[in-house]
């Protein structure tokens, strides 16, 4: 079974924050399946699929952002997963808008979810999907960037990102992590020609 993880801290208030984007990309893929994530266990909302004849859980945690990993190691050892078959998506300051980076393992990069996933899982080897959110423009704090919504002329090139990620879900467990690398780390979404 594959593990497809979406980062995010729960309530409406945080609905279109950017630390929300992997709750964004879980739920869509979902709809693309024709499921909701109407289950609780794990402090989660969860649901089981099929793609391409494998087994996915899609789980988005619960216990806020810090605590994700609690979420997800009760998931992990429920189902007796691998680290390479669980793909955490995010969102990542260090990338520009309209960038997405598929990558192998790594460290948290100052990210407190992944942070707390690496804790309760004891290792940095499970893949992941990071999603450019971009710095803050005008003197915000990181704290309250990262918690605000997307500027207005960000929205577009999100919406796109947020469907490249769904290819990149697909691509994971259908064809592995390879194939998600080479298809989407080389895109940038952020229009750069359009503009000049």
């Amino acid at each position: 079974m594959y593990l497809i993880v979406g980062l995010g801290n729960p309530g409406s208030q945080y609905k279109d924050a950017r630390h929300n984007i992997g709750f964004r990309v879980v739920d869509l893929w979902g709809q693309d399946l024709g499921v909701r994530l109407s289950n609780r266990r794990f402090e989660s909302r969860n649901t089981r699929t099929i793609f391409q004849e494998k087994r996915v859980m899609l789980l988005c945690p619960e216990t806020f952002m810090n605590r994700s990993g609690k979420s997800v190691r009760g998931c992990f050892d429920y189902y007796d997963l691998e680290c390479r078959d669980v793909l955490v998506i995010f969102d990542d300051i260090d990338l520009p808008v309209g960038r997405l980076k598929v990558a192998r393992n790594g460290g948290a990069g100052g990210h407190k979810g992944v942070q707390s996933i690496i804790h309760h899982l004891g290792s940095t080897e499970f893949p992941r999907l990071k999603i450019g959110i971009g710095r803050p423009r005008y003197g915000e704090s990181v704290e309250n960037y990262v918690l605000s919504p997307f500027y207005s002329d960000e929205r577009d090139i999100m919406e796109k990102a947020i469907l490249t990620a769904v290819q990149a879900c697909e691509l994971f467990v259908s064809e592995g992590i390879e194939s998600a690398m080479n298809h989407i780390n080389c895109q940038d979404l952020s229009n750069k020609e359009e503009k000049n």
